[in-house]
């Protein structure tokens, strides 16, 4: 491992919302002058795809530098051992760990967290609850001989190689932060608004938070030799690479601004105390605090820092917005998730009338810490306050109670209402997209009561 001189001051500045779209429109510009690059994805194919909001083919370019051998030997080792983890539990293709039923609910490669499951847990996700989001199957690798390369022309010198050891060996950071899926919350696009929408039908269950710890990947940064000159900065996972409809759209990659990446990402080889498990990174992740969970990059084997802007199918193809009521050719790329908002409760639940009941819930929002949760149970035609059990924290969620005294029997729907500390609440309505991504409206509740 080679080491450099601390990068500029300039880094140093706060990540905010405007910055991010001025990025995203400075790099949209660079990239149609001809300035950006993308390996696996064409100069051509951007174009069609930014002209039209399907009929995309993505084709390889062949640009770049191949990870270090010793993790492509690794990738190998994960294929195979990823196709016998397949062909051994052929409820959920590729997942390892336990998924049993009242846990989790599997949907094809993924599986999704039961909130009743959640009840009682405690401010973090337990691991064996966590859901599971995954593009192919889920590798396993060998802490010892796994390899992170830094390379790309946004560093001083040529590519820099860390071990396992290396990163461990640096200053940690511990954050509790949420991960959550961009499609999560997708069903209920169809069965609460009528919109027709593609992807994963997701319920409310695909995200999780939990106690990570890792090194600073601006530490890492900095130590490949980081250049004043660079723009953005892509990982890449060591999973298989992942086929859509006969496109082969290469390994799970998704570019940051630089400045993000120099803010609150972690490189993170822990989960609730624990090393991580294959299923959630294993050896090492990123964390990507209120983003779109696409970023925080799983076994991640390489990243690439480049002088000009960084285009993959994850942020063109993928996780953006499309359909009538967005730009033509699509809404910038997904970063920060909206607010959202779930009871810990099974679909369906049975109280009985007369009696009491404790209602609770979680809820969370990439743009602030929640600071008022909501709730109506009369189907949104009244609403109170609910009680906080945390205080508001940037990049992390809320728990909430409050109290339920139902008197007739029959059909009812709870409704939680969420507002953050950027001033967002849940609207009654999420704008449809084609894809699915970033459900924010207020989710009924649908319970009975006998």
């Amino acid at each position: 491992m080679t080491t450099a001189k601390r990068g500029p001051g300039a880094y140093e500045r706060a990540y905010e919302c405007a910055y991010e779209h001025a990025y995203d429109r400075d790099r949209l510009r660079r990239f149609l002058s001809g300035e950006a690059v993308g390996e696996g994805l064409s100069r051509r194919g951007v174009l069609r795809f930014l002209g039209a909001v399907t009929g995309l083919a993505v084709t390889g370019t062949g640009a770049g530098i191949a990870t270090a051998a010793s993790a492509t030997a690794e990738s190998a080792t994960a294929a195979s051992a990823a196709a016998e983890s397949a062909a051994a539990d052929p409820r959920a293709p590729g997942i390892i760990k336990p998924l049993p039923a009242e846990l989790l609910t599997v949907r094809g490669t993924n599986a999704e967290t039961n909130w009743a499951a959640l009840r009682g847990t405690g401010y973090h996700t337990p691991v064996d609850r966590f859901f599971v989001r995954n593009h192919t199957a889920t590798p396993v690798l060998d802490p010892a001989r796994w390899r992170l390369t830094v390379w790309g022309s946004g560093l001083r010198g040529g590519a820099v190689e860390f071990s396992y050891a290396d990163l461990r060996a640096l200053p940690a950071v511990t954050s509790s932060a949420c991960l959550e899926c961009a499609g999560n919350g997708r069903s209920y696009f169809t069965t609460q608004q009528g919109d027709r929408v593609t992807g994963t039908p997701w319920t409310m269950g695909a995200v999780g938070a939990a106690r990570w710890r890792g090194a600073r990947l601006s530490d890492v940064l900095r130590l490949a030799g980081l250049s004043p000159r660079a723009v953005d900065v892509m990982p890449r996972g060591l999973d298989a690479a992942f086929v859509a409809e006969g496109t082969d759209h290469g390994r799970v990659r998704r570019p940051m601004p630089v400045a993000k990446a120099l803010d609150d990402v972690l490189l993170a080889y822990e989960m609730n105390g624990r090393p991580l498990v294959p299923d959630h990174g294993r050896p090492v992740r990123l964390v990507v605090p209120s983003w779109a969970g696409v970023a925080s990059i799983k076994w991640v084997g390489d990243i690439e820092v480049s002088d000009r802007p960084l285009f993959s199918p994850w942020n063109t193809v993928f996780y953006r917005l499309f359909g009538p009521a967005h730009p033509r050719g699509g809404s910038a790329p997904l970063t920060r998730q909206p607010v959202r908002s779930a009871f810990e409760l099974a679909p369906g639940a049975v109280f009985a009338a007369g009696r009491g009941h404790r209602l609770t819930g979680r809820s969370w929002s990439g743009h602030g810490g929640i600071r008022r949760v909501e709730v109506s149970t009369d189907g949104g035609g009244t609403w109170r306050q609910a009680r906080l059990h945390d205080a508001p924290h940037p990049g992390g969620w809320v728990r909430w109670s409050t109290t339920w005294h139902p008197r007739g029997t029959g059909p009812a729907h709870l409704l939680a209402r969420a507002t953050d500390t950027s001033g967002n609440t849940q609207p009654a309505r999420s704008v449809p997209n084609e894809q699915g991504y970033f459900f924010d409206a207020v989710v009924r509740h649908a319970v009975e009561v006998v």
